[in-house]
């Protein structure tokens, strides 16, 4: 779609200039954009504050090399970074990625989503993004914990309870925020509330293993609720095999769905009379082993090479929780053509533009990604709270609060949607809603 708006055409121009070879960025402000076409319109104000401006040009961006010795002595090193984006509403708070895919425009382009993920959330946080160019697949629990005291002896420098607060994201688990936090506690010689996704003996919050999932499942539903729709009866796919997808998988058969079909890096699993989500989570949570060792013992079930042919399988809700641009335009069509009505995504902008626009053409319920998987983030914010406040909520105080969360977010953008003359169209509504309320502080606090 081509912009029409003056102000906005150039400012991309300006971004695709400084920002080439970040294809995953571009993508990401491109379609934001799109959506602030008519509030543009209204509101020249912010367009003569250089909000957008100054919004797509992060506020800080560190990169440094993570040097530590393998099982063998021998030195390795890794590049990390920690993009800084926007500290309009609240300090910096985004997690930090471990994948060999790791490099400065995947997290540019995930910093500058997180800002209006964050700002949808309705807690006060920033919006930031870390992490480096190291798997930690194949690594002994020595060589992990190496790497991650050596990064955080560098990280812990530019971040704090005020200031930055990072959280896991792809391949940082509990087990890596662990050895990181371990690392800025010796540092720095203080017990702070720096890191989130802590484990629960040491200020950790209950549920925000569940969070991203649970809170997917939550979005979804209240979307469907407001078309007529739900999940009971339903069939769903879930791409991906962590704790985005294990946990959406749980919530969406507490709702009465049915879930079909589960994937990692290497392929896809299906089970036409529903996912074990047992077996699942003793061999990723536990054995930490490849979702294709599942048909070992479930003989109903298939399994094939290639994750994105999950999306070959029939369903009535898609829920992609892998990673980036994992459903293209083929693979949409596809999704349509088989029945499905609604996709929301578990992942951080797992459709490509062109998926999204055969989604949006076919009338299919459609959840974006900052506003449908930030239940992760936002039960990140309630440890923050948890933290400060020195205090432990249960389960079911923190569930709560998660649902009421996202149960606001999905309002939020149904209503700033038909605000703007777009009905339904759920992405212009995160994405304008998520923008407004940064803007607005942004330009109360003047040209900084």
């Amino acid at each position: 779609m081509a912009l029409k708006n003056l102000y906005l055409t150039n400012l991309l121009e300006t971004v695709k200039i400084r920002n080439n070879g970040e294809p995953e960025f571009i993508q990401a402000v491109t379609e934001v954009f799109e959506s602030l076409e008519p509030v543009m319109e209204k509101r020249p104000d912010l367009a003569e504050a250089g909000v957008l401006d100054r919004m797509v040009e992060p506020e800080r961006q560190i990169i440094f090399r993570v040097p530590w010795l393998d099982d063998k002595g021998r030195v390795q090193v890794n590049r990390a970074f920690r993009v800084q984006f926007n500290s309009a509403i609240g300090p910096y708070k985004g997690g930090l990625r471990l994948h060999p895919s790791v490099y400065l425009g995947i997290i540019k382009f995930l910093g500058f989503e997180q800002i209006l993920k964050n700002s949808l959330t309705t807690l006060p946080m920033g919006g930031a993004k870390g992490g480096a160019d190291f798997d930690p697949k194949g690594k002994s629990e020595a060589e992990i914990m190496r790497f991650c005291q050596s990064f955080m002896t560098e990280l812990y420098r530019h971040i704090g309870q005020d200031c930055d607060v990072p959280a896991g994201d792809i391949g940082t688990g509990g087990r890596e925020i662990g050895y990181m936090f371990g690392q800025y506690k010796r540092i720095q010689n203080e017990f702070t509330g720096v890191l989130t996704g802590k484990g629960l003996t040491f200020g950790g919050s209950l549920a925000r293993t569940e969070a991203t999932g649970y809170g997917l499942c939550y979005f979804t539903d209240e979307m469907l609720r407001a078309n007529g729709k739900s999940f009971a009866g339903k069939t769903v796919v879930i791409s991906g095999s962590g704790n985005v997808a294990i946990y959406a998988t749980e919530k969406a058969a507490e709702l009465g769905a049915k879930v079909v079909a589960l994937s990692d890096s290497d392929g896809y699993i299906y089970d036409p009379d529903g996912i074990d989500l047992d077996s699942v989570k003793q061999l990723k949570e536990i054995e930490r082993r490849r979702i294709k060792d599942y048909v070992d013992t479930h003989p109903k079930a298939k399994y094939t090479e290639g994750f994105t042919g999950i999306w070959t399988v029939p369903c009535d809700i898609a829920l992609p929780s892998a990673t980036q641009n994992e459903i293209d335009g083929a693979s949409a069509k596809i999704l349509v053509k088989n029945g499905c009505f609604a996709v929301a995504e578990g992942a951080n902008m797992p459709s490509t533009p062109e998926a999204i626009d055969v989604f949006l053409k076919n009338g299919v319920l459609y959840g974006p990604a900052k506003a449908a998987n930030a239940g992760g983030v936002a039960t990140s914010g309630l440890e923050m709270s948890q933290n400060a406040e020195r205090l432990s909520w249960t389960f079911e105080e923190v569930d709560k609060r998660l649902h009421d969360i996202m149960v606001s977010i999905f309002k939020s953008c149904d209503e700033t949607a038909k605000e703007f003359g777009m009905p339904g169209n759920y992405m212009a509504g995160a994405n304008i809603a998520g923008f407004l309320k940064v803007a607005e502080a942004m330009k109360a606090q003047g040209c900084v």
